[in-house]
């Protein structure tokens, strides 16, 4: 059965790149350069932002495509702004995939019955008006929250198995007070080993060609250690892995989230990347003018940091076939 993971470990193959980019446009550190005609022409206004935070987005996309399998939208940065941003976001979806680019919709949602239902549909399904069923996000994947049980995860396991999408349930997230709830134990288990059991019966079914299934867990590359013994609960689950860079995490931190095989993992980058130009080492020999320019390179560097460090470890699959 093919399955969201079988495209998304093609693409990885063709691009040979683990490397996840999160398209989280913080207003304020878009560069001028993109804002100003946008500004001049509808003033300041969401209908302004909305198209600058677009593109800004299409800008990046087009300097990253040839070096990642898939990009992230942070919905949190779209919402903010009303209908203009969730358009912003919809348009941004679509043009990473006419890019050849798959797409995780970062909403982190969840909820029970007819609402998961709604959710599950709308970011990854179809809605249905009259005779119309093109209506939804049409995301490849989504993160959501696995806190509410089986009930709230079922409507999304459906629609990953109807429509080859997938999910990447939260389980040891990469924030600092993670640990309040995540490290609790009951009956001699972590929550977040309760939710990683969870999450690999959910996905038993949904099994992809590659051996992975469609339902993956989010594990923060700040939590190596954690990742090892995730690893070992979640052998047929896919991580999504954020905290490279910007939030601490390097790519020796990364390396417990992959299998022997070499696959198993993607590892978001943001910042790092979409606002390269104002961060260390590039700021003092690129100005902001130059942002896709340096979104290249940086996403460059990261692919190779992280394939070399896998290699190191005997993980890398492109040179395992010799």
């Amino acid at each position: 059965m093919k399955n969201f993971i079988d495209k998304l470990q093609t693409a990885i193959d063709e691009k040979q790149s683990f490397v996840c980019v999160g398209l989280d446009p913080r207003l304020e550190q878009i560069p001028t350069e993109v804002k100003e005609e946008i500004i001049a022409k509808y003033g300041q206004s969401k209908e302004a932002v909305g198209k600058i935070l677009l593109k800004f987005n299409k800008g990046i996309i087009d300097a990253v495509e040839n070096y990642v399998p898939v990009v992230k939208p942070q919905i949190a940065f779209y919402e903010q702004y009303g209908f203009e941003g969730i358009k912003a976001y919809e348009e941004t979806i679509k043009y990473a995939q006419q890019k050849g680019l798959l797409v995780i919709g970062d909403a982190k949602r969840n909820d029970i019955g007819s609402t998961a239902k709604a959710y599950a549909a709308g970011h990854l399904g179809e809605v249905s008006f009259a005779e119309e069923s093109d209506l939804g996000f049409k995301a490849d994947a989504l993160t959501v929250n696995g806190y509410l049980g089986s009930d709230g995860i079922k409507p999304f396991v459906d629609v990953c198995d109807r429509y080859q999408k997938g999910i990447f349930v939260l389980v040891r997230t990469s924030n600092p007070s993670a640990g309040e709830l995540q490290d609790l134990e009951v009956e001699g288990k972590k929550i977040y080993e309760v939710m990683a059991e969870l999450v690999n019966q959910w996905g038993a079914e949904s099994i992809g060609d590659c051996g992975y299934s469609a339902i993956g867990a989010v594990v923060g590359a700040t939590y190596p250690q954690e990742a090892e013994r995730l690893r070992e609960l979640m052998p047929a689950s896919y991580f999504l892995v954020p905290g490279y860079g910007a939030q601490g995490g390097g790519a020796e931190d990364v390396v417990p989230a992959f299998n022997e095989d070499g696959y198993g993992a993607i590892v978001n980058s943001a910042r790092g990347i979409i606002f390269a130009y104002n961060r260390q080492p590039w700021q003092e020999e690129y100005t902001s003018a130059q942002y896709q320019q340096v979104a290249e390179a940086a996403v460059q560097a990261m692919r190779e940091d992280i394939n070399s460090t896998l290699a190191k470890y005997d993980k890398l699959p492109w040179k395992s076939r010799g």
